[in-house]
């Protein structure tokens, strides 16, 4: 047995084993050398040779561990923000029924691979008597959640698909499925970022998915779920982990500053929250850099003017100085105010994005009841401000403006330049009225008899008044050019609308003129074009002078009137009194069916 005992590392000369001097478990985790953690590997410290040494506080010599690593959930209670999940999984275990694959979703942070490992002790807690079963609230004392908080458990294994993508990583699991568990009640397999696995790695993963043993449990976390195959969605029962409410971040940043001795603001450690979206591990890594960044003359004191330095939000006070000036009307503090915002850095796309992030919040502020969402006192009322004088239709149109603005300094060759003439356009615009206020207007000002400007008077209108006075030709002359168009003579048709103004016409019998412009008889072709839709020969003369309008002319005789009516109306003049330079412009359709797409302007 010597031989063995040699095998088992304990000491040939002493009988006692070597684990006696190496260091513990907690000790190598603090060390970084965890592999829950992912520390890198480095060899522990020589066990010194006095046991009353071996004892002593070795704190001094090991690395700092950051916030997200030192206070990640170790229970259910621990972990905020997901209380759905918690109360569906605690029914599923005093009910025994426990699905046999997880799947954990959601945005970085939320507590997805934390909430794998708390489920594994949960299943395998035995509790600090040894005779526990399956437990919401597992002890923390028991060998298996001592071990599983370790990450030191033979039967919980995790794996990290983004280096483990291939068929072969997940042949070896499914060859070891069978295998029942060595000391737990439940052999599991925690794959991160399942994602990441191949086509091939799913496909082979699916049977042993559907109908594993039944001492195994499958816990997948992953960032992207659109990514997964519905085969496997369809085998797993899903948890959307949501993002943490604010308020709660604050309240977990406060607690943990508390336990460190840190004094902190409640306005920094709200410019905290904001900035982690909703992500606890984002928000611990921004609080872990505000503590370092504490002045140290200060006491440490985590402030929120340094807060926002590092954040870069120092310059929000800027930021509403030119959104101040762009609602102002401001041309030359606007360009001062983007000159002052590029030269400390900021990028114009990122500029733009904050302007229609401004304008997000105020138009929220608006039509919500919660007050401004903002990280600081002064944004918060500024925005409540805007929210106060801006109407609903100002703030539309400027986030279609900003949004065009943003999508033009993002393709354009120097988005400086283009950040300036987007703005200075949105400043233009920002004190035109919406179309209802103008309508409203332009209806006040006809009521108040306002007068159109002598200057939208028809230029032509000497022309226009003579031919709307001439007669207009005889009835029949129009159901004649009807009768030969709807015969195919197209080109007869479009003549006689065009160039024949009617001197006498009746049966058998048409005198005509020609328009000013044309001079060509085209007298025997329209005989043989009226002869033929009427089965009577006709007799056709062209005189020099005279007749009525063309139908053409007469066409447009009764535009020209309708266009005076439209002008001559209150609400159209006190449009034109109000806006001198503007212009009257009509859709219209040329005879024959050729279309022009707009006329001439008033």
């Amino acid at each position: 047995m010597g031989d063995s005992d040699n095998m088992f590392g304990q000491d040939a000369s002493s009988g006692e084993p070597e684990e006696e001097n190496k260091p513990t478990a907690e000790e190598l985790e603090a060390a970084g050398q965890s592999a829950l953690f992912g520390g890198e590997a480095q060899a522990p410290a020589p066990a010194a040779p006095e046991p009353h040494v071996e004892a002593a506080p070795t704190a001094a010599a090991q690395p700092y561990r950051v916030l997200a690593r030192k206070y990640r959930p170790q229970t259910f209670a621990e972990l905020i923000g997901q209380d759905a999940m918690v109360r569906t999984l605690a029914n599923a275990i005093a009910r025994d029924r426990l699905a046999h694959a997880f799947l954990m979703t959601g945005v970085r942070g939320v507590g997805k691979t934390s909430t794998a490992r708390l489920i594994s002790k949960a299943l395998n807690c035995v509790g600090p008597d040894g005779q526990g079963g399956p437990t919401i609230s597992p002890c923390g004392v028991c060998e298996p959640c001592v071990a599983i908080s370790e990450g030191r458990h033979i039967d919980v294994i995790e794996m990290d698909a983004a280096s483990h993508t291939g068929v072969d990583d997940v042949r070896e699991i499914v060859e070891a499925v069978r295998y029942a568990a060595v000391s737990a009640r439940y052999k599991i397999y925690i794959i991160d970022e399942v994602h990441m696995l191949s086509r091939n790695a799913f496909n082979a993963l699916l049977k042993t998915l559907e109908e594993p043993p039944a001492h195994v449990k499958f816990l997948f976390a992953t960032t992207e779920v659109d990514k997964l195959p519905v085969t496997v969605l369809s085998r797993c029962q899903r948890f959307d982990l949501r993002r943490i409410p604010k308020e709660l971040l604050e309240k977990q940043f406060a607690d943990i500053c508390e336990q460190e001795g840190v004094e902190a603001e409640p306005e920094a450690l709200a410019i905290i929250a904001s900035a982690a979206e909703g992500s606890s591990r984002d928000g611990l890594s921004i609080l872990d850099q505000a503590i370092a960044h504490a002045d140290l003359d200060t006491g440490g004191k985590v402030a929120a003017e340094r807060v926002r330095d590092m954040l870069g939000l120092a310059d929000r006070g800027a930021l509403r100085v030119l959104f101040d000036a762009l609602l102002a009307g401001d041309p030359q503090g606007l360009l001062k105010a983007i000159d002052n915002q590029y030269s400390l850095g900021v990028e114009p796309l990122a500029l733009m994005r904050s302007l229609m992030e401004f304008t997000h919040k105020i138009t929220v502020a608006q039509v919500g009841s919660s007050g401004a969402d903002a990280p600081t006192a002064e944004e918060r009322e500024a925005i409540e401000s805007w929210s106060e004088r801006l109407s609903p239709g100002q703030l539309h149109r400027l986030w279609q403006l900003l949004l065009k603005g943003h999508d033009e300094v993002r393709n354009a060759p120097d988005p400086l330049v283009a950040a300036q003439m987007a703005l200075l356009r949105v400043l233009h615009a920002a004190d035109m009225p919406d179309p209802g206020t103008l309508a409203k207007t332009l209806e006040e000002m006809a009521a108040n008899g306002v007068a159109a400007p002598s200057g939208t008077a028809n230029g032509s209108g000497g022309e226009t008044s003579q031919a709307s006075r001439a007669q207009a030709p005889a009835p029949d002359w129009r159901g004649l050019v009807e009768r030969v168009r709807n015969d195919g003579q197209l080109n007869l048709a479009s003549r006689m609308e065009l160039q024949v103004r009617v001197v006498e016409l009746a049966e058998g019998q048409l005198t005509y003129a020609l328009a000013p412009g044309f001079r060509e008889d085209f007298s025997a072709e329209l005989r043989d074009g009226l002869s033929k839709i009427t089965g009577v020969r006709w007799q056709v003369d062209l005189v020099g002078e005279g007749g009525a309008p063309t139908l053409v002319e007469l066409q447009e005789a009764q535009k020209a009137q309708q266009q005076e009516r439209v002008k001559a109306a209150p609400i159209v003049q006190a449009a034109f009194a109000a806006f001198p330079q503007a212009e009257l412009v009509e859709e219209d359709s040329a005879p024959g069916g050729a279309d022009r797409n707009w006329s001439r302007n008033a």
